[in-house]
């Protein structure tokens, strides 16, 4: 592939993250950064994330690719303002929510040159210290209503994300909103949810630091992920996040009512089924 000018707007976890790879896979002749926190894209430029800065406007114009990787309600505003100021660059955004981010920019004149993505990766940290090198190697990427992308622009993003090492797969974004719903969002409200609990319930810090196991852990870690990330994920996809999370609440109540009946049969088939998941993830 030819090296690419390639501008990321947002450079924290996942912006930085993606930068990394684009380097190290010399895909980019220049990372340009753009960040609404100036702090964030000082030390993204510090760490070499990033090889210089620019104002939005600068760095489209200076530009190959465009990358945004901004919260999603920061995304339904960016991302028609970015396709105003194209000529024919390539417009790729990594929100984790798609439907409204797509109708958006549905009947937009550069729709073509945009390339609806979801690279399923990220961690519990957030900025640009938190980038990780490799981070993307042998992940999911979803790549969405790729019908209504110009046939170079998804030749150019389909490469990007083999050469990173990520595993394509595509659908439609109401498709994608649903699927996520049920992988993602719902394991962090119940990180969220579990956290909550038992900070309510166990008042000694010492306790939770001392007494928290590996499975505890791996549980909750989730809960230190970003409110500003999550939240505008769980409002635009909150239909969907409901639907899961009437079914977790139901879930819930029958291991509830095993044990107030003390019902041990029951709840040795509920745990058994729950097994079955051992099929599908080793």
């Amino acid at each position: 592939m030819e090296r690419k000018r390639i501008t990321i707007i947002g450079t924290g976890l996942i912006g930085g993250s993606l930068a990394l790879q684009l380097n190290d896979k010399g895909m980019a002749s220049r990372i340009i950064g753009v960040d609404a926190n100036e702090a964030h894209a000082q030390l993204a430029l510090e760490l070499g994330l990033v090889d210089e800065l620019m104002s939005l406007n600068d760095a489209i114009e200076n530009s190959d690719i465009i990358i945004a990787a901004v919260p999603v309600d920061v995304m339904i505003s960016l991302l028609p303002q970015v396709l105003d100021k194209i000529k024919n660059q390539v417009v790729i955004d990594l929100g984790s929510t798609k439907e409204l981010l797509v109708a958006a920019v549905k009947n937009h004149p550069n729709r073509g040159r945009y390339v609806s993505t979801h690279p399923m990766w990220g961690t519990e940290y957030s900025g640009p210290q938190a980038a990780v090198k490799d981070a993307f190697d042998k992940k999911a990427v979803i790549i969405c209503n790729p019908q209504e992308s110009d046939a170079d622009a998804l030749e150019w993003t389909r490469n990007m994300y083999n050469k990173i090492g990520m595993h394509l797969l595509e659908m439609d974004a109401e498709a994608h909103d649903l699927h996520v719903a049920y992988i993602s969002h719902i394991s962090h409200i119940t990180s969220f949810a579990l956290a909550n609990t038992v900070l309510e319930k166990e008042k000694e810090d010492d306790a939770i630091f001392e007494l928290a196991s590996a499975g505890f852990e791996s549980t909750v870690r989730l809960a230190k992920s970003n409110a500003a990330m999550w939240v505008p994920i769980f409002m635009q996809n909150r239909e969907n996040v409901l639907d899961v999370l009437n079914e977790h609440i139901s879930q819930l109540k029958k291991f509830k009512s095993c044990l107030e009946k003390e019902n041990c049969q029951y709840l040795q088939e509920l745990i058994e089924n729950a097994n079955k998941i051992n099929r599908i993830i080793k």
